[in-house]
């Protein structure tokens, strides 16, 4: 039987990225990646009153064209009325979305949501975190990218994120977490790698390669292959508190990880719920605890929600 064919849709952040791939991969369905933009106006409004309508989309190419899909797979809020839509116009098509998209959960025949999240209902798939597509054979498989880089007994990698609604990542904030990194860590004969994401601003990279400069190494680009290699050559892990994807993605190590926390600038209800989680699971502790070695069970949420899924799909009609 010939692979299933999958249509991915989502902002073109990293988070949403790393979701909506890790699912079609463990799903082993093959897939293409399109990023939705919307229409200056539609940016702004919540898809509950958003119309069901290609006036929206500045792209309307992959809801246009003939070529078929078997499945939709889609995170993010802007992505989903064109799932919509496609669904519409193809009714046997397999709608997966990833979030809660803030609509009728009828529009779609499976949502995956963090647990965190507190969204329920019949078609809903509760994951513990993020789901995403690290997996521990690519960082087995990337692990010597970084090791002529940062040498030393003791490693530590430093998970950068960037600013978002609730943190606004500014130099105190940041400098409170360097700090805390050399009290804890490099104080006691660590070295630390620090590797940034999509939304690390250039500036926040300088500033950690200007504090770290004797204790370590600072990644100054995006790279994957870094990013890996760090999860791989880490005794243990410091993410930022504003990513609870790469907290999620960090969890598939098996190593401990502490959450580098920062002011929030507004209510952070779900991150703490998700911290909360975290800790209770025994993957996470606060940035500043007592710095030792500690073990859990890989996490690897994206296989267990994809299980759940084949099973739905195996009887699904895509004629």
């Amino acid at each position: 039987m010939a692979k299933l064919k999958a249509l991915l849709l989502t902002e073109g952040y990293h988070g949403m990225i790393s979701q909506v791939e890790g699912l079609a991969k463990a799903l082993n369905v093959e897939f293409q990646h399109k990023i939705v933009r919307l229409n200056w106006l539609w940016n702004f409004i919540p898809p509950k009153i958003t119309p069901i309508s290609e006036s929206i989309l500045k792209d309307k190419k992959y809801i246009s064209d003939n070529e078929k899909f078997d499945l939709v797979i889609s995170c993010g809020r802007k992505s989903v009325i064109p799932s919509i839509l496609l669904k519409k116009k193809n009714k046997d098509v397999f709608t997966i979305h990833i979030q809660d998209p803030k609509t009728n959960f009828n529009n779609f025949d499976i949502i995956v949501v963090p647990e965190h999240d507190g969204v329920n209902g019949e078609n809903i798939i509760n994951s513990k975190g993020a789901i995403h597509y690290i997996t521990k054979e690519e960082i087995e498989k990337s692990k010597n990218y970084l090791v002529n880089k940062v040498t030393g007994q003791k490693i530590i990698a430093l998970i950068l994120g960037g600013p978002n609604k609730y943190y606004s990542f500014n130099n105190k904030e940041l400098s409170k977490i360097f700090n805390q990194i050399k009290t804890s860590f490099i104080s006691i004969g660590y070295k630390v790698v620090v590797v940034p994401s999509m939304r690390t601003p250039k500036k926040t990279i300088e500033l950690a390669k200007n504090e770290f400069v004797n204790d370590g190494y600072t990644v100054t680009n995006v790279d994957k292959n870094a990013y890996l290699s760090s999860l791989a050559i880490a005794d243990s892990i410091v993410v930022t508190c504003d990513s609870t994807s790469m907290i999620s993605e960090s969890a598939i190590s098996g190593k401990p990880i502490f959450v580098a926390h920062m002011k929030a600038r507004k209510n952070n209800y779900r991150f703490k719920k998700f911290f909360q989680l975290f800790n209770d699971m025994g993957i996470t502790r606060n940035l500043g605890e007592k710095v030792e070695q500690w073990n859990y069970d890989s996490l690897n949420e994206v296989e267990r929600v994809a299980s759940v899924i084949k099973k739905k799909i195996k009887d699904y009609d895509f004629s």
